[in-house]
């Protein structure tokens, strides 16, 4: 079994309430830590979504002791005497979680009593040279979640993109996604040194170390290139417009007192879920210059974390990857 350790795991069993049991759906499955955990918990119907095939794989034998036998829901994978707690009813799908609705009216028309999202880029992904993610791997520019399987073909890979990018979008991929100073010039040092071929990841690092000035590179916390790459990956995955997607219908599926959870990993999908809360949590919109509220606004979200949970010391020593993490948790009115 490949390793992986759930961020903010106990964070947030205690906003989704699995032990209510249940439908849950956990719409970036991964390698299924969280999906475990929730079905240990008391979760009776586990719904995974993950674009990447290979995830998949790996969370349906991790899930598989947990199925019910006379369902064949987990990718097939059979089920055997055990010691967990059986009889739960498991679908796994390779769909972006943006596409929940389609799956939802399949599998849960009456909706969800619970639904999970832990954004950004997997140990899985990030440590396999050849899926491109990392600069710490040499490997080919790809970058994409789904890089194997009928997703595949719809989403470009990052060297695709840097080929055919002018300077302004790079710059303006760089400079929002990445929050990088130095977007113009990294996005001007790619643009050159595309002309005679960027040879993978390792390349590209340098690159992007090089169009830094010396005195950075010199005090910098970090490699160079981690912004650039970061950005790269967000525009090729279509990150960002796939939580907007999510955030935007994903009230409605949630049944009364029905829990979202949403751990993100990046200033820009830490704001997006803020907002989207604020809103559903608006009773009035009315301009303030009006005596009385007009609107007759219902909200649809109680918000449970007025600030973001964020790991403790103790996990982030224990699993690096988790310091940037952000829970926010909301129930459905």
């Amino acid at each position: 079994m490949y390793p992986h350790i759930p961020v903010l795991l106990h964070e947030a069993l205690a906003y989704l309430e699995p032990a209510r049991g249940g439908v849950y759906l956990d719409g970036t499955l991964g390698m299924g830590g969280h999906a475990e955990a929730v079905l240990r918990a008391g979760a009776d119907t586990l719904i995974g979504l993950d674009r990447d095939p290979q995830a998949l794989r790996i969370a349906g034998e991790r899930l598989a002791p947990f199925v019910r036998k006379d369902s064949a829901s987990a990718s097939g994978a059979q089920t055997e005497e055990t010691a967990l707690p059986a009889g739960k009813q498991i679908w796994l799908r390779n769909s972006p979680f943006s596409a929940f609705e389609a799956v939802l009216k399949e599998l849960a028309p009456d909706g969800v009593d619970g639904a999970l999202l832990d954004l950004g880029v997997s140990s899985l992904q990030l440590d396999q040279a050849e899926r491109g993610f990392s600069f710490l791997r040499d490997g080919p520019l790809d970058m994409r979640m789904s890089a194997e399987g009928p997703l595949a073909h719809s989403t470009p890979h990052a060297m695709e993109l840097i080929e055919t990018a002018s300077f302004e979008e790079l710059r303006k991929i760089i400079a929002e996604y990445g929050e990088e100073p130095m977007a113009a010039p990294i996005a001007r040092a790619i643009l050159q040194a595309r002309n005679s071929g960027i040879a993978g990841t390792a390349d590209l690092a340098r690159i992007v170390a090089e169009a830094y000035p010396a005195k950075w590179r010199a005090t910098a916390r970090r490699h160079p290139a981690t912004r650039t790459f970061q950005a790269l990956r967000m525009a090729v995955n279509r990150e960002i417009q796939e939580l907007e997607a999510f955030l935007s219908h994903i009230a409605h599926w949630l049944k009364p007192g029905g829990r979202l959870v949403i751990i993100s990993f990046h200033s820009l999908e830490d704001r997006l879920v803020k907002q989207a809360f604020r809103d559903g949590s608006a009773t009035c919109i009315c301009p303030k210059s009006l005596p009385r509220c007009v609107c007759n606004i219902k909200p649809v979200y109680r918000v449970l974390t007025r600030r973001p949970l964020t790991p403790s010391s103790e996990e982030i020593a224990a699993n690096p990857r988790a310091g940037s993490a952000k829970l926010r948790a909301a129930e459905r009115i």
